[in-house]
């Protein structure tokens, strides 16, 4: 935890709180890590992790946007402000739609 406070630190992201949220609490069995966030706004801010050897796809990019929406309806509010940190080749179709989506995407290769 302690990391990821230091990375948003370094891209500039304040939160008020910051709490992991398991995928399994959304019931998915999804090997990232989900925190959610509230800005020095008010405004609810999601932080997904993804770290992994094989490429991400658009494929899976869709499904992570649908657990967005699972997270929404559990805190039972809108997230406004949506982040993912990618540690993992990423296909370049993949990273447009998420950003069509307003997702802000940091792509780190390992």
């Amino acid at each position: 935890m302690k990391e990821m406070v230091e990375y948003l630190q370094k891209k500039n992201l304040v939160f008020k709180s910051l709490k992991e949220i398991t995928p399994k609490e959304l019931g998915s069995r999804k090997k990232i890590a989900l925190y959610l966030g509230v800005d020095l706004k008010g405004y609810y801010a999601v932080v997904m992790e993804i770290e992994k050897k094989s490429r991400i796809l658009r494929k899976e990019t869709q499904e992570l946007m649908l657990l967005h929406e699972k997270l929404e309806k559990y805190i039972d509010s809108r997230i406004s402000k949506k982040y993912m940190i990618i540690k993992a080749p990423l296909c370049s179709k993949a990273k447009a739609l998420l950003e069509e989506h307003g997702w802000k995407v940091w792509h780190e290769e390992r």
